[in-house]
Parts: structure tokens; C-alpha cells; sequence
């Protein structure tokens, strides 16, 4: 079969190869502008073997033509010729956070909303970054509400409602201009049912979980539908009522459209009995709000402008949205943000990590093989490493996957201008100098700041890896030495490996998470008088935090 490119075709093709070659600075890519006439003519799709070559001639001559004349020819070819196309020249990388949509003058009200079931974890941090940072620079709200209305399948821990502001507030790096408790604000909730009922849009439903989801996939009405308003205003009393039904009986439904094209749409459930104690409230309320309808309700209440979170939730957004219509109220600006898989971290849940806690596989929150934000801040990854990991990933819906290395290049710039260095000597190994060298002296604490000098005193030898023995060494800042200690030079004589050393010294330890495990190496640490608390870069090894028994490794 041969084929030849209309004209509007050629045109197509040399446009894109221009396009792309400006977008590249001049060395654009065959492949890319394939993709781009296959994705948007798929007439063309059958003739892909024709038109290959043609992309490939006209992408080699307009980067021929970017080398020659420079990228302000094919600008100005483009200007005149496809000025759309200019829209798509290189975009230049944004720095920080994309604008709020529709703001219109308005102070943003932001929310972060947990389940204090656990503490935060590395997880909770994006929400709390992204949204912190648009209420901080923006000059408006961020509420820290705690969603904690299930006390069946992630009852409360009453110690997070504690820890989580003082959480949000390292991270963040101010406080939460309000805090909300959900549990604390039943009232507003068991109101708001009451209007739906009162207004027709919501209704008791006592339909098994098993009959109304063959009503959900049959698209039909369960009987419960065409109840009136008095007699759902009693089946709401009979819920509160303990004497009345009981968990499972009956649940309040937000009236949809049994029709809806998304089965999670149709008449979806508002409130549940539940009769497990509230570690806050006990047992004073009996109907427990759901969080899509408990959320919608209080984002209204609290005046919350913009909603920023993971487009796993779009479904709970297509829900609110129903349920707002039928109120008159409108819906909060919605953004999403895509997965972000840190392969380092592999899979934890809160649920089974308090569970792990209690059989001792861990020894508490912040055990530094686990991805809370406790165990972060123990680790010696600071907030200002965090925020700038979240900014920079962006509000991209794209799920991707990122190396926990990332966040370390960010904790490195956060900690390294303050992190004096000590050394370590793992498996400490003695070697006895002879020959003249300095026996007292003084050696940099930080190469780049005015930190005090690190003393050392020697009396007949030091101690390094028992790696690093039996060859030729040159002793940092020391001297060179051949494989039995007898020193050769004060100075540098030759290209032979540096190590470092310690003289005297104490005992320590150095604990490193890796995955689940906690390995631990033994050595001699440089004698120093720093704090517990503090990051130091171990020569050769990396950061590590000191600890009252040691050190923990924080990252290379």
C-alpha cells in the first residue's frame, strides 16, 4: 500500500518537528513528535510505518535549522505559521506551589483533616505541607480538624490529639489557626440529618447491606425511598434510641439518583449507629455521622475555601457535591494530587503498626524504622527538608514513585551548614605510630563555618577500621604511614588512601535502619561534648544524630 501526506498532514508534520525541536533547544526527538500526531490523529494511525521517516527528515533539518540560525528562526516560522503551537515552548520549571484557582480576592481557608487513630506519618505530611504553605504565604487559614467520628473500625487513640498539633506545628512551623473536633460538634451533624429529612433529601433506610446493593447494581429504588418525612423522623428517633434499632438495623441515606453511572453515587449512606464507646464522649451519642457527610457538613461550617487531596477521594468530592446541591450551599475549590510511592517505606498502615508496637516488634512510634513523623524527627530529618520535598514534587496527578534519597538531598542542605564532624572507627582496629608526628594539635570542626576547633591528643597511637590495616595510609590531617604505623611524612607525599582516626576516644555504638531491621555497628567515637539531640557528620560514614546510648544513623 504506498501513501502520501496531504497537505494539512505535511504541514502537521514539519509544525511539530519545529515545536519540538524549539521546546528541546534544538535537539528534538523523533519519538516525542510521533506520539503527538499518533495520540491526535488517529486516522493516521495506519500509515505509521510511512510516517515515520517523514518526522524523522523533518525533525533532523529542523534541528539543523535551530544549529545554523539559532532557536529564534524556528520562533519566528512557528509565529507565523502554527502560533498555537508556541504555547507548548519549554516550560520553565515552577518554583514552589502553582497558584490557588479562584481565589477572588478571598483569604484562603484551608483544612488538614486526620483520624487521630495513630500519630502522623510521613503520609500526612504532604496534606500538611501543601496546605500549610498556601494558608502561610497566602496570609489566610489552615484548620487542623480531627476527623474522628469511627469508633468501630478506627477508634480514636486518645494520646494523638495530644501529639498531632505538636506535630502539625514542627512541620508546618507555626500552629494551626483552628482546631476542630468532630466528636465535639455532634450536635451540628445530627442537626444537619435533621434537615435532610425535613427537606426530603434524606431518609432512613432499613434495607440488610446485602438487599440494597442489589438495588445500588439494579439501579431500583429500595422501599425505603417513598417513606415520608414523618415517618423518617421517627425511624431517626428509633436510631437514637437504644431501645430501637441496633447497629446495623437502619443507616441515613443522602437521596441521589438510584441511576447515577457511578454505583458509589446512588442514595450513599450519611450516618451509622454505633454503639462502641468515644474515648472523648463515651457513649452520649448513639448515630455516628459517616466522613463524607460528616466532612461536607464542617467544611461548610468552617467556611473552608479550598480543598487539596488525593484523587483516591474524588468519589467522596462527587458525593459532597450532590449533598451541597441539595443544601444550596456551594462546593469548595477541589485540587488532587497523584501517589507518591517511596519504595524505601514499603507498606504500613497505622493499624498494624500499633499492633506491631504492642507485640514488641518495634519499640514504639518514633522507632526509626517506621515512617512517622516521630521517627522522622528522631532520625534527624528536619521540617524544612520535608516542605521542600512536598513543594517540589508539585500537585501533579500523576502517581510516582521516588527514592527516599530525594528527601535526604533535602535533609543534607538543611543540616549540613550546623553538623560539626566527629569520627567514628567502626570495628576499631590499634595501630602504634612510630616516628615523629603531632602528638596534640587541632583539627576542623566544619570546613565552612566558624565552628571551634576539634582537639586531639595522641599518646602512642590511635585506632581506625580494621579495613583500612595492614597498607600504606595517609591519617587525615595527620600524617602518612606505612602498613606497620611507621610514619613517613607529615605532609601529603603521595596519592595512598586517607582514612580518618580516632585518638582515645570512647566506646559507642552506631544504629542503622535498614527496612525492618535495626543493625547496629560497634566502634570508637571521637571525645566530644555535644548534646543529645545533635547532628553530626561521621567521617567517611554520614549524618547521625547523637542519643543518650549512642548514635543513630540519620542518612549518608
Amino acid at each position: 500500500m504506498e501513501w502520501q501526506p496531504d497537505q494539512e498532514t505535511s504541514d502537521l508534520i514539519r509544525h511539530l518537528a519545529l515545536q519540538n525541536s524549539l521546546q528541546y533547544d534544538g535537539k528534538g526527538q523523533a519519538g516525542s513528535v510521533i506520539s503527538r500526531i499518533m495520540g491526535n490523529r488517529a486516522d493516521l494511525r495506519q500509515y505509521g510505518k510511512f510516517i515515520a521517516p517523514l518526522v524523522a527528515k523533518a525533525v533532523a533539518e529542523a534541528n539543523l535549522k535551530a544549529q545554523n540560525d539559532g532557536l529564534e528562526s524556528i520562533e519566528k516560522i512557528l509565529e507565523e505559521e502554527a502560533p498555537k503551537l508556541l504555547e507548548r515552548k519549554v516550560q520553565k520549571r515552577r518554583e514552589g506551589l502553582p497558584e490557588l484557582p479562584n481565589l477572588n480576592g478571598r483569604k484562603p481557608v484551608l483544612r488538614f483533616a486526620p483520624n487521630p487513630n495513630g500519630p502522623l506519618s510521613f503520609g500526612h505530611s504532604r496534606g500538611l505541607v501543601i496546605n500549610g504553605e498556601y494558608a502561610k504565604n497566602l496570609g489566610g487559614e489552615l484548620i487542623l480538624r480531627f476527623d474522628d467520628t469511627d469508633t468501630t473500625v478506627k477508634p480514636p487513640m486518645l494520646e494523638a490529639y495530644e501529639s498531632i498539633p505538636v506535630q502539625q506545628e514542627w512541620l508546618c512551623g507555626f500552629p494551626a489557626h483552628r482546631i476542630v473536633i468532630a466528636s465535639e460538634r455532634m450536635e451540628q451533624y445530627h442537626q444537619h440529618a435533621k434537615k435532610m429529612i425535613d427537606g426530603g433529601f434524606g431518609y432512613v433506610c432499613t434495607c440488610s447491606a446485602e438487599a440494597f446493593k442489589e438495588h445500588r447494581v439494579s439501579m431500583t429504588e429500595c422501599p425505603c425511598r417513598d417513606n415520608n418525612v414523618e415517618t423518617n423522623l421517627n425511624r431517626w428517633m428509633k436510631m437514637n434510641d437504644p431501645e430501637g434499632y441496633q447497629p446495623g438495623d437502619a443507616v441515613l441515606r443522602v437521596k441521589t439518583d438510584m441511576t447515577l453511572k457511578n454505583p458509589a453515587l446512588r442514595d450513599w449512606p450519611a450516618a451509622r449507629i454505633q454503639t462502641n464507646a468515644h474515648p472523648r464522649v463515651g457513649n452520649r451519642w448513639r448515630v455516628w455521622p459517616l466522613l463524607d457527610f460528616q466532612s461536607a457538613v464542617e467544611d461548610y461550617l468552617q467556611g473552608v475555601t479550598h480543598i487539596i487531596r488525593g484523587k483516591d477521594l474524588m468519589d467522596s468530592t462527587r458525593k459532597q457535591t450532590l449533598l451541597y446541591s441539595h443544601f444550596g450551599w456551594q462546593y469548595p475549590e477541589t485540587i488532587y494530587w497523584g501517589r507518591v510511592k517511596v519504595h524505601e517505606f514499603g507498606a504500613f498502615s497505622t493499624s498494624q503498626m500499633k499492633k506491631d508496637i504492642e507485640s514488641g516488634k518495634f519499640s514504639d512510634w518514633d522507632d526509626p524504622r517506621l515512617p512517622t513523623l516521630s521517627a522522622l524527627s528522631r532520625r534527624g530529618i528536619r521540617p524544612e527538608a520535608l516542605r521542600a520535598f512536598w513543594i517540589e514534587l508539585g500537585l501533579t496527578q500523576k502517581d510516582i514513585a521516588v527514592p527516599l534519597s530525594t528527601l535526604y538531598s533535602h535533609n543534607t542542605k538543611a543540616i549540613d551548614i550546623n553538623a560539626p564532624r566527629l569520627a567514628f572507627v567502626r570495628n576499631a582496629f590499634p595501630i602504634y605510630l612510630e616516628g615523629d608526628f603531632p602528638k596534640e594539635g587541632l583539627i576542623q570542626s566544619h570546613s565552612d563555618t566558624e565552628m571551634p576547633p576539634r582537639q586531639f591528643s595522641i599518646d602512642q597511637g590511635v585506632w581506625i577500621e580494621e579495613e583500612d590495616s595492614g597498607k600504606p595510609l595517609r591519617l587525615k590531617d595527620l600524617c602518612d604511614i606505612d602498613e606497620n604505623g611507621r610514619v613517613e611524612s607529615i605532609d601529603r607525599s603521595d596519592k595512598r588512601s586517607v582514612v580518618h582516626w580516632v585518638a582515645g576516644g570512647e566506646p559507642s555504638k552506631l544504629t542503622i535502619a535498614s527496612g525492618q531491621d535495626l543493625v547496629t555497628v560497634e566502634g570508637i567515637l571521637e571525645s566530644n561534648s555535644y548534646p543529645v539531640g545533635t547532628i553530626v557528620q561521621l567521617e567517611r560514614i554520614g549524618y547521625a544524630i547523637i542519643e543518650k546510648n549512642g548514635l543513630l544513623m540519620v542518612h549518608d
